[in-house]
């Protein structure tokens, strides 16, 4: 049995998607953060449990070949805990994505899925088009100031911001610029704990192709002080900025946009380029991080998809219409169910602006698939699905076999939900073969899924 405080030398077997490496001591897995698979370690047992403990590296004894160097790390990767996978090899990442999908597969059933090597563009840094920052006050020497940042692991405690691997560098910049407005102008932070304070987030996107910036004022009222100078200020200093808006949110929860946005300087959305099609983005859309491994998952889902000429596609949680624009051609049938009144606004738009000539959009919730398509007297030949992490309810499952589509596209962001999910298809007589994982969060924990359901394949 493992003892609190005692110290072991070990050698780290292999690394959950947390970034934890894991060490077997006595048939008991113990979690360590900080190493590798294959580091040979000495370690504090500061944590038991009755089926696992955690250590704390005390010295690395022979470091891991799929270390990678340490001035690659990104400076704050420890203390924000975004980059779980930044101390290993990027080969060595993709390699441990594939077997958590494999895992993911074994473990709901589904273990006769062949998972292929994934898909990347090679591109782990500065990939990012969308960040979500808190805001908060720290005190130095005895003077309070702003900090803009993202919150430590399982807390709500901000880290600044200075610098991220991950985003554009100009995100940086505008943080650095917003956070002394703030204190130039006293405009107070928002505080949990009481309720009080004005602003909540800064929410920045970018479009990678355009360059345009939107820059969103999450605030908890109705009106963003020297809202003018900000704006003159920010479009001064960052021509790239297209639309400057404030979102409202006096709600005491834990999700960061509200339901209202007002326009303070610039357009409503900005536009980027995607497999070859122009999309308008506003604050509450839904849009890939990563335009460019994007672009890899929707043509990948389009040769799986291979629609004929004359079929209709059903595009469900479609957004603003970016997959179902995407893989179909201009005259394509393509009917986009979306819940967001917004999104489906801009995916209307969006059609417009490629010339889809056959393209409707429908608020709704997949569920609502059924009747939308009996009004408008059209049968879906083929769907895409791209749900939220919690996978598909089994009502939306049990409604696609009543729908009988030649095939089913699926694209999942947690392998677990999408492992779940096809082993419910298979009771409504959907079958896969293949899982192609595609990494557009390198660095991180998370991966990309797409697979073809059919009835073709036992």
């Amino acid at each position: 049995m493992l003892q609190k405080n005692q110290i072991y030398t070990t050698t780290i077997k292999d690394l959950n998607n947390l970034g934890f490496g894991v060490a077997k001591i006595d048939g008991i897995s113990v979690f360590v953060a900080d190493t590798v698979t294959g580091d040979v370690v000495e370690i504090k047992i500061i944590k038991t449990a009755k089926t696992y403990a955690v250590g704390t590296l005390t010295k690395l004894i022979t470091p891991s070949p799929m270390r990678c160097d340490e001035t690659e790390v990104c400076p704050v990767s420890r203390r924000c805990g975004g980059c779980v996978y930044q101390r290993i090899t990027y080969e060595h990442e993709l390699a441990l994505k594939r077997q958590y999908v494999q895992f993911a597969m074994k473990k709901a059933g589904a273990g006769h899925v062949t998972v292929n090597d994934v898909l990347t563009t090679g591109k782990t840094a500065h990939y990012r088009n969308k960040a979500q920052y808190p805001v908060g006050t720290e005190t130095v020497n005895g003077k309070m100031r702003t900090i803009i940042g993202f919150y430590a692991p399982k807390t709500h405690k901000i880290i600044p911001a200075e610098t991220c691997a991950l985003q554009p560098p100009v995100f940086s910049d505008i943080v650095r610029f917003t956070a002394d407005f703030c204190d130039r102008y006293r405009i107070p932070a928002y505080r949990e704990e009481t309720g009080e304070g004005l602003l909540r987030h800064l929410y920045l996107r970018m479009g990678e192709m355009t360059g345009e910036i939107l820059v969103c004022l999450v605030i908890n009222g109705t009106a963003f002080p020297h809202a003018d100078d900000f704006c003159r200020e920010m479009t001064e200093r960052f021509p790239d900025v297209k639309s400057i808006q404030t979102n409202e949110n006096t709600q005491n929860t834990n999700v960061i946009l509200g339901s209202t946005c007002r326009v303070l300087w610039g357009e409503d959305s900005i536009r980027d380029v995607l497999c070859g099609r122009t999309y308008r983005i506003s604050p509450q859309s839904f849009y890939q991080v990563n335009r460019t491994a994007a672009e890899l998952l929707y043509n990948t889902a389009r040769n799986l998809l291979a629609l004929a000429p004359s079929e209709t596609l059903l595009d469900l949680y479609c957004g603003i219409g970016t997959i179902g624009i995407s893989v179909a051609e201009h005259d394509t049938p393509l009917i986009g169910i979306e819940i967001i009144p917004e999104a489906i606004e801009n995916a209307r738009e969006n059609a417009r602006e490629n010339g889809m000539t056959n393209a409707q959009f429908f608020c709704g919730d997949a569920s609502d698939a059924a009747k939308i398509l009996a009004d408008i007297s059209l049968h879906a030949d083929a769907v895409i699905v791209d749900p939220p992490r919690k996978g598909l309810t089994p009502e939306v499952i049990r409604y696609l076999g009543e729908l009988n589509p030649s095939r089913i596209v699926y694209i999942s962001c947690d392998a677990d939900t999408l492992a779940r999910d096809i082993v419910r298809f298979a009771e409504v007589g959907y079958h896969t073969d293949t899982v192609q994982p595609v990494d557009l969060f390198s660095r991180t924990g998370h991966v990309e899924n797409v697979c073809l359901l059919s009835k073709s394949i036992i």
